[in-house]
């Protein structure tokens, strides 16, 4: 158990350097790459209702992607957590300029004053996000659990979707028994199904 812990460390770690070892031009070229395959994506094109998540450090960014939806007149939940309860609250938001709020690590959470609550049943589509990704849909999150606990609550129909550049997705993530896999990836290069 503990060389599993050690390994995804060492891979967070290796995944990092990697990404800061890219221009803000070459990311921003590869994100745009990304976008565009999502928004070819069958499963996507015809979700009424998507789960996205704000960015952190080392993810796509993914206010254009909120922006898009928005416009396209889908129905956007972003999750809210609760890491002391371990409870996640998915929220509709309407304006990324006014329903946002700081959460959890300096990231930007919907604002519980302003937003409605969702139930998590009507997810079409989730963005999931992640620092490495292997072929059967293994992932590395950020180490807190937020996401392995949201999957399972998820309607067995729900899409789950990762987005990464191709230097995020290596040969093979070591998975836990708690961790959970993704359906698709999407990178700069390739739309990857769980084998």
């Amino acid at each position: 158990m503990e060389d599993i812990k050690e390994k995804k460390k060492e891979i967070r770690t290796n995944i990092s350097k990697r990404l800061k070892a890219l221009s803000n031009k070459k990311i921003s070229e590869k994100a745009i790459s990304v976008e565009e395959r999502l928004f070819e994506l069958a499963n996507f094109m015809e979700s009424n209702i998507v789960l996205l998540y704000m960015n952190r450090n080392g993810e796509i960014n993914m206010r254009n992607i909120i922006e898009r939806c928005l416009n396209q007149n889908k129905i956007v939940a972003l999750p809210s957590f609760d890491t002391e309860k371990h409870e996640t609250v998915l929220m509709k938001i309407d304006d990324l300029d006014n329903d946002l709020t700081n959460g959890l690590g300096d990231s930007l959470e919907p604002n519980p004053i302003k937003c409605k609550q969702m139930p998590i049943d009507c997810i079409d589509i989730v963005l999931v996000p992640g620092l490495a990704f292997d072929e059967k849909g293994g992932r590395i999150g950020s180490g807190e659990g937020n996401y392995d606990r949201l999957i399972p609550q998820l309607p067995a129909t729900t899409r789950k979707v990762a987005l990464a550049f191709e230097r995020q997705v290596i040969p093979q993530v070591p998975m836990e028994s708690h961790d959970k896999h993704v359906d698709i990836i999407i990178s700069e290069d390739r739309i990857i199904y769980k084998i």
